[in-house]
């Protein structure tokens, strides 16, 4: 068998394999990423990354995959889903005294799982190959552009909420990659974007974070404020954030394409501790040992016990009106750092006087 022939016939086994590994779909793309570069350049200008002075650091290497891993050719990006079933995202939103947890971080840590079963794969291809094919696997973890790839590869298209649509299976999955050598034939078929004239994504953003379809401006964005930004979120975007108190899945929930949204199997991301379904007042008892044991191995653990704190009490301060949270809120405050206590006494201002509490859609200033 010439090495063309084997590299077709390993280019078709790949997604079965991915398959077999618990992968939704998996394709191969080259690593031209030159326009997608051009438009990381102007949305950092624009200074949309807020505080995440990572996205700009690393050079071209988040654009140019050669560079990150010399000697890439290829890069082979899979889609696994996390929707767990019966989690309600709407339903919960839409009651104050719940807290509201992204939907993607109800379970375990997706990054280990992923990347283990992208080695697995990695692996298979080099046992068929009968040589090391200088192969490694990244999920979220390194200066890769994911969604870029993922839409080469033929396994979505950018919705306008900047997240990739796939339309037997709406966009509730994680990606990864794995960057190889070996020269494989490409997926031929990328999917049309099917967006249309719908905006749902775009008017249902509580802080209003797209200047512009396909643009998100991060510093307005409620699942930065809430994992990313540490310090005082501004006091405009707290009535907003509602009741999300790590990350913001309205742009999913509401995105039509969802309605084919496919249940994950993994038992690793199903919920744990209730999170899917837990009052704030119950999450907003723990103390800072409870977190910690309680966010052990998920991803709600990199935000912190302050910032959790921090976020719980902006939910608390737009939760109805009760005895309870004024006193719960009331009786922490004496002994809560600076940052702390600024969102403590806003939600309790809050609590005591709910006719102050503002529309919670906001528009932006400008379109800039």
């Amino acid at each position: 068998m010439s090495n063309a022939d084997k590299l077709e016939q390993l280019a078709e086994l790949i997604p079965i394999w991915g398959r077999e590994l618990g992968f939704q779909a998996v394709g191969i793309t080259d690593t031209n990423l030159h326009q997608q570069e051009k438009d990381l350049q102007r949305w950092l200008d624009k200074g949309y990354q807020g505080d995440m002075k990572w996205m700009g650091e690393h050079g071209n290497k988040r654009s140019r995959p050669d560079e990150l891993l010399p000697g890439t050719k290829r890069v082979i990006s899979a889609r696994m889903n996390y929707l767990a079933p019966a989690t309600e995202p709407i339903r919960v939103l839409k009651d104050s005294s719940k807290a509201y947890v992204s939907r993607y971080a109800l379970g375990r840590d997706y990054h280990k799982l992923i990347r283990k079963r992208l080695s697995q794969l990695a692996k298979q291809i080099e046992d068929f190959i009968g040589r090391e094919h200088g192969a490694r696997a990244f999920v979220d973890s390194a200066p890769v552009m994911e969604r870029p790839l993922a839409e080469k590869a033929g396994l979505g298209w950018t919705g306008k909420h900047t997240l990739l649509i796939n339309r037997e299976a709406g966009s509730w999955f994680f990606l990864g990659e794995i960057f190889t050598n070996l020269e494989l034939p490409l997926n031929q078929e990328q999917e049309k974007n099917q967006c249309g004239d719908c905006k749902a994504c775009l008017q249902v953003c509580p802080t209003d974070a797209f200047p512009k379809p396909y643009v998100l401006d991060a510093r307005r964005c409620i699942s930065y404020l809430t994992i990313e930004y540490d310090g005082l979120i501004p006091e405009e975007f707290r009535d907003p954030i509602g009741n999300r108190v790590f990350g913001c899945d309205d742009c999913q929930a509401i995105c039509p394409w969802n309605k084919y949204a496919q249940h994950t199997h993994e038992q690793d991301f199903l919920p744990r501790h209730k999170l899917h379904d837990s009052d704030l007042l119950e999450l907003f008892s723990w103390n800072e040992e409870e977190f910690l044991q309680r966010t052990a191995g998920s991803p709600l653990r990199r935000i912190g016990y302050q910032r959790w704190q921090r976020n719980l009490a902006i939910g608390l301060g737009n939760a109805k009106a009760s005895a309870e949270a004024h006193s719960a809120l009331t009786e922490k405050l004496p002994n809560t750092d600076a940052v702390l206590a600024e969102h403590f006494r806003w939600a309790i201002t809050q609590q005591e006087n709910p006719q102050r509490r503002r529309k919670r859609k906001i528009k932006r200033p400008d379109n800039n």
